[in-house]
C-alpha cells in the first residue's frame, strides 16, 4: 500500500476510561465535574472529540450510572467550549471466570452482564454524537477476564445506535473485529461510510507493531474514516503512525498516564503534544464542526 499522510487530522482525547488507574495518578478525573472538566481541557487544547467513560466519585470504580453520564453530558454541553461528544457503550459486558477447575459459576467481583437495552440505556438518555461499539469478544488483560460482546448482542446495540442518530464508532481491537464490522455494515445494521478506531497494543488484543497496524489499515474499507492508538510509551509514537498511515489519532488519560519517564500527564498535555507532533509532520488539526461536517454528525445541544 503506497503511503497516503492524512493532512487534516482530527484529535480524540479519551478521558478516564474503565481501567483501575484511578490510584496510579491523581490526574485521572473520577467525579461526574471532573470528568467534563478534564474533557473541556482537552478541547481546548486542540481536541475535537472527546470519549467518555464514568466513575463512581469515591472509589473511582468505573460505572454505568446514567446519572452521572447525564452530569458529565450536560456539563461539557453547557460550557462555552465546543466539542464532539463521544460515550462508551462499552461497559456491561465484562464476564469474570472462577478458577480454571471451576469456571462457573461466575465471579461476582468484576462480573457485570446486561442486557443490550439497558447497555444503550444512558445513549437513547444523552445522545452523544457518538458512542462507541466494542466490535467482538476477547480476552482482555486480566488471566480470567473476558470482555464479551456476541454478533447478536453487536447487532442489536449497533441498530439502536443508527436508530437514535448516533454514531457508531467501531473498536476494532484485533483483526477478526475489523472483520465483523464490515459484515455488519455488509448487511445494513450499520451505515457506510463507517467509523473506526484501531486499538492497537491492548493485551490480548492485537499487537502495536507496525506489521499488525498496517494489517489492520489495509482492511479499512477507503470510504471509511479511522483513528488508531496504541497504550502506554507507545501512544505518541502511534500518533505519528496514523497520521502516516492516513488515519486520525486518539490519545488520553484511558490508555496512557505519563506525559515522559517520570512526569504524569493531564489530558490537556497529551492532546497539546499529539497537536504539536501533528503539526511538525506537517498536518493540520481540524476542529469540532470540520470533524462533524466530515462524519456526517448530529450536533446536539444542552
Amino acid at each position: 500500500m503506497p503511503l497516503t499522510m492524512n493532512n487534516e487530522v482530527f484529535i480524540t482525547a479519551a478521558i478516564t476510561g474503565s481501567g483501575g488507574t484511578q490510584d496510579r495518578s491523581p490526574h485521572v478525573p473520577r467525579s461526574p465535574e471532573q470528568i467534563a472538566n478534564s474533557a473541556i481541557a482537552a478541547a481546548q487544547a486542540g481536541a475535537a472529540i472527546v470519549h467518555c467513560h464514568v466513575r463512581d466519585p469515591d472509589t473511582g470504580a468505573p460505572s454505568r450510572k446514567l446519572e452521572y453520564y447525564k452530569q458529565v453530558t450536560d456539563l461539557i454541553r453547557q460550557s462555552d467550549t465546543d466539542v464532539v461528544l463521544n460515550l462508551t457503550a462499552g461497559m456491561g459486558g465484562d464476564m469474570v471466570f472462577g478458577s480454571t477447575e471451576n469456571p462457573l459459576p461466575l465471579n461476582e467481583k468484576g462480573t457485570d452482564m446486561v442486557g443490550a437495552s439497558e447497555r444503550m440505556a444512558h445513549i437513547a438518555e444523552c445522545l452523544p454524537e457518538i458512542c462507541t461499539l466494542d466490535c467482538g469478544t476477547m480476552n482482555f488483560a486480566e488471566a480470567d477476564y473476558v470482555m464479551t460482546n456476541t454478533p447478536g448482542m453487536l447487532r442489536a446495540m449497533g441498530a439502536m445506535m443508527e436508530e437514535l442518530g448516533v454514531k457508531p464508532e467501531i473498536e476494532a481491537f484485533d483483526t477478526g473485529h475489523l472483520w465483523f464490522a464490515k459484515q455488519l455494515v455488509e448487511e445494513g445494521t450499520l451505515k457506510s461510510p463507517a467509523l473506526v478506531q484501531l486499538c492497537m497494543g491492548v493485551p490480548w488484543g492485537a499487537p502495536d507493531d507496525l506489521n499488525t497496524f498496517m494489517a489492520m489499515v489495509n482492511n479499512v474499507p477507503q470510504d471509511w474514516n479511522f483513528s488508531a492508538f496504541s497504550i502506554g510509551r507507545n501512544q505518541m509514537a502511534y500518533v505519528a503512525a496514523a497520521i502516516l498511515a492516513g488515519g486520525n489519532v486518539r490519545v488520553g488519560l484511558e490508555d496512557n498516564l505519563w506525559l515522559e519517564k517520570g512526569v504524569l500527564a493531564t489530558n490537556e498535555q497529551l492532546v497539546a503534544r499529539a497537536k504539536l507532533i501533528i503539526e511538525n509532520i506537517g498536518a493540520r488539526v481540524i476542529g469540532p464542526d470540520e470533524v462533524r461536517k466530515k462524519l456526517n454528525l448530529t450536533k446536539r445541544i444542552a
